[in-house]
């Protein structure tokens, strides 16, 4: 069940999104996948969707959907902002936009893993060159968050940086989740916060706890944080923007086609930097 030390599962969202590519406008997603592995995938996903969850397809490409405008309005506002993810996984951004450099930053097998796909995908033409430096680091540590801040200023070397934490905040214990939201704060020119959550008043809901359970079985970790939006302001020091299922199926659906309560709620809260050229007029384009 793995592919160079990358358990299958760390395929799933890629799978998900490419299974919508209308929605997700991410035309990398399923190349990201080794071709050896991509039956294993399908029918993995087929088996979570089955027994699980069935609307993981619509979810994640939502969510990516949204981070991607996100960080387009943002190089729109400044061409030279630089972006740095955190549980960057098998995800396309620095790819799918013209970033003049990024950085990504996951666990050492999976920062490996996708060096080596980056490198394949770009030697056979399937994705453009790009300036993106791949850290392995514990998001779970105060000496991992520390490797990823001095990389980041190093990278940006004073010019704005669009910072996001997406799928990840939420497999981390309380104190490193809020840790993880507000790294940004501390690369000193971050222009945008994008980090995806889940919020306190779902810590309940049905869907999520079957789809922890099948995770678990896969040795994903039981341990699961849970924001609020007043929460998340308090931490960013300014208002957000927080956007759930439901609210980006009518942004980019025109409506709700699978009530919440049937989804993983997975939230979206976008922090615009005040005086950074984009704020929330900007935002709202």
């Amino acid at each position: 069940m793995q592919h160079g030390g990358v358990e299958l599962t760390a395929y799933l969202v890629n799978e998900s999104r490419a299974r919508k590519p209308g929605l997700a406008e991410d035309p990398l997603a399923g190349a990201w996948i080794p071709d050896g592995d991509r039956p294993a995938v399908r029918e993995l996903w087929r088996e979570f969707a089955d027994e699980v969850y069935p609307h993981d397809d619509l979810v994640v490409s939502l969510r990516g959907r949204y981070i991607a405008d996100t960080l387009a309005r943002a190089l729109r506002a400044d061409p030279d902002t630089v972006l740095v993810v955190c549980g960057a996984g098998f995800s396309s951004y620095p790819w799918l936009l013209p970033f003049p450099a990024a950085l990504e930053v996951d666990l050492p097998e999976m920062a490996a893993a996708k060096r080596r796909r980056a490198a394949e995908l770009t030697a056979s033409g399937v994705a453009p060159e790009r300036e993106v430096r791949h850290l392995a680091a514990d998001l779970n540590s105060a000496e991992g968050r520390a490797e990823v801040t001095a990389a980041a200023r190093e990278l940006a070397a004073g010019r704005p940086i669009a910072y996001v934490a997406e799928g990840v905040v939420f497999y981390l214990p309380g104190d490193a989740a809020r840790s993880v939201v507000t790294l940004g704060a501390g690369f000193g020119t971050t222009a945008v916060t994008a980090v995806s959550y889940w919020p306190a008043a779902a810590a309940g809901c049905r869907v999520l706890a079957e789809q922890r359970d099948w995770f678990l079985r896969r040795s994903v970790p039981a341990d699961a944080s849970h924001l609020t939006h007043d929460e998340l302001e308090s931490l960013l020091g300014t208002a957000i923007e927080d956007r759930g299922p439901e609210d980006l199926q009518r942004r980019y659906l025109g409506g709700v086609s699978v009530s919440e309560s049937d989804l993983i709620p997975e939230y979206v809260a976008v922090s615009w930097t005040p005086g950074s050229g984009t704020g929330r007029a900007g935002a709202a384009a």
